[in-house]
């Protein structure tokens, strides 16, 4: 089985090195999955997940807050502004910030404007998200 190494890295830290046999990243334009032998590319990505399938075929899952996909021929880099292992989201730290960008949205906050609101609800949403998968994979 031929395999592709995958870097995620935000502006903290590095979050995962490793080889995979498939990496899918939600693009600016949807959902994109990449696999040895793709064709070079570079892309936004959008606040949302990252599914990372291992060669013993374990689906990582990840959350990001936007940043770039870089597709080499023996490496796919995804750059984020913010990125986080499903595992590791707090949950009840979500569910705060989503009731605030929601009240901001609804016309009841004064915190953040419209733009950083949605912004937020985008990234919560791909968090929540990630804990829905990483949940569903625990109880297979």
């Amino acid at each position: 089985m031929t395999t592709i190494r995958c870097d995620i890295v935000s502006a903290e830290a590095e979050i995962f090195r490793g080889e995979a046999t498939l990496v899918v990243v939600t693009g600016e334009v949807g959902e994109l999955g990449i696999a040895p032998r793709h064709a070079p590319l570079i892309t936004r990505l959008k606040p949302g997940k990252v599914v990372v399938t291992q060669a013993n075929g374990e689906k990582l899952d990840f959350a990001i807050s936007g940043g770039i996909l870089e597709v080499q021929p023996q490496v796919v880099t995804i750059l984020a502004d913010t990125a986080i292992r499903a595992d590791e989201i707090d949950e009840e730290k979500v569910r705060k910030a989503k009731e605030e960008a929601e009240r901001v949205l609804a016309g009841r906050g004064e915190a953040m404007d419209v733009a950083e609101a949605q912004k937020k609800m985008a990234e919560v949403a791909a968090q929540l998200q990630a804990l829905e998968r990483l949940r569903k994979n625990l109880k297979h």
